[in-house]
């Protein structure tokens, strides 16, 4: 029963770490696009 217990654990474990993974990694795509529009913005505005 401890087995099941453990991989039980660790399958939540590694389910909430690709959470926080997914989410840093999203936190970060939404700033580039915030500075890739940002620039085009600039580019454009220039013209």
């Amino acid at each position: 029963m401890s087995y099941l217990f453990a991989a039980y654990m660790a399958i939540w474990i590694l389910i909430f770490g690709y959470t926080l993974f997914l989410g840093r990694r999203e936190k970060q795509l939404q700033e580039e696009l915030f500075l890739l529009k940002k620039s085009f913005e600039k580019r454009y505005q220039n013209s």
